[in-house]
């Protein structure tokens, strides 16, 4: 028997693209010459995208459909994906059509030349702003400056996975999950595919800057406790600022008397401290938030509606 392809799509309000992505997807997928199965996760779409995949897996039976019950977020889209793939090598790509399909041979070439995790790295960003780009590769920099595991710079969640690269993935209990981070974490022989990204084929983005620098603190957060450090070393270096700033009010005071001009730096010094000790406090809640949310060991997601693909319409069911 061949091997099994699995490809996993996150979609989340990509109505306006989805018909031209499966096409392209088909299309790429049917060149292999390999058996393969087109896994869309629908992340709680408020359009019209859970309709249209329900007509694409009515007209093509390699196509399986999760609806999730609420929108839990593309992390957990692409997880609960992998739970259900079922191929000897999973591949995960975006509805957008900013990641080329056609990689995908490149991939699989990879794959079985023994490597585990085969990435699409991003050499340019078309249709981005500079902005945006310019923070991203900040981003890259600070992570792996702080972190132990080493991220690829540039790399999204287009990839391949082997199917131990994906069974160790799928055993991590984590809830709050930095997916990107996860795939460098398992470890696994990984190579770089560089690739230039396209604007997207339609629609709009659903990534605000403040969605982006909250899943930035989720990357940091997940994968380096020295921030923790740096406010314990902040906190011992504003210390020892302030004993010698007393030292010096005290001697001062013996010497020269004690004039009653002071309220500024006092002032300053309280502030100082103030802030500081605000920001360890925010640090410090960052990480006993994450410790909160996984003690509680919520399931990841729910499922509203499961379709599988033609050769297991037999046990189609919805929980």
């Amino acid at each position: 028997m061949s091997e099994l392809l699995s490809v996993v799509v996150p979609v989340y309000n990509e109505s306006p693209v989805l018909q031209a992505f499966h096409r392209q997807i088909s299309e790429v997928m049917d060149a292999t010459g390999s058996r393969y199965e087109l896994l869309y996760v629908d992340d709680g779409s408020s359009d019209d995208s859970a309709g249209l995949l329900q007509r694409i897996r009515e007209e093509d039976d390699r196509v399986a459909v999760i609806e999730l019950s609420r929108n839990f977020g593309k992390e957990i889209a692409v997880s609960a994906g992998l739970d259900h793939a079922s191929g000897d090598a999973v591949i995960i790509i975006d509805a957008d059509l900013q990641d080329p399909p056609g990689l995908i041979h490149d991939f699989l070439q990879e794959w079985r030349n023994g490597y585990d995790v085969v990435y699409g790295q991003r050499t340019a960003r078309e249709g981005e702003s500079r902005t945006k780009i310019s923070t991203a590769r900040w981003f890259y920099r600070t992570i792996n400056y702080l972190s132990d595991v080493e991220i690829p710079r540039d790399a999204g969640d287009f990839r391949l996975l082997s199917r131990r690269a994906v069974d160790a993935l799928t055993s991590l209990p984590e809830r709050r999950r930095y997916m990107k981070g996860l795939y460098a974490w398992v470890g696994f022989p990984q190579k770089a595919i560089p690739y230039v990204r396209k604007p997207r084929e339609a629609g709009a983005t659903h990534w605000s800057y403040w969605r982006l620098w909250n899943f930035a603190l989720e990357g940091i957060t997940s994968f380096s406790d020295v921030p923790l450090r740096i406010s314990t070393y902040l906190g011992v270096f504003t210390s020892g600022a302030a004993f010698l700033y007393g030292l010096f009010l005290l001697v001062r005071t013996l010497i020269w008397g004690n004039p009653v001009p002071g309220y500024p730096s006092l002032i300053i010094v309280m502030l100082f401290l103030g802030g500081v000790q605000l920001i360890c406090l925010g640090i410090i809640g960052e990480y006993l938030a994450r410790t909160y949310d996984e003690s509680k060991s919520r399931t990841l997601y729910f499922i509203k509606g499961y379709h599988p693909a033609a050769a297991q319409r037999g046990s189609d069911t919805s929980t």
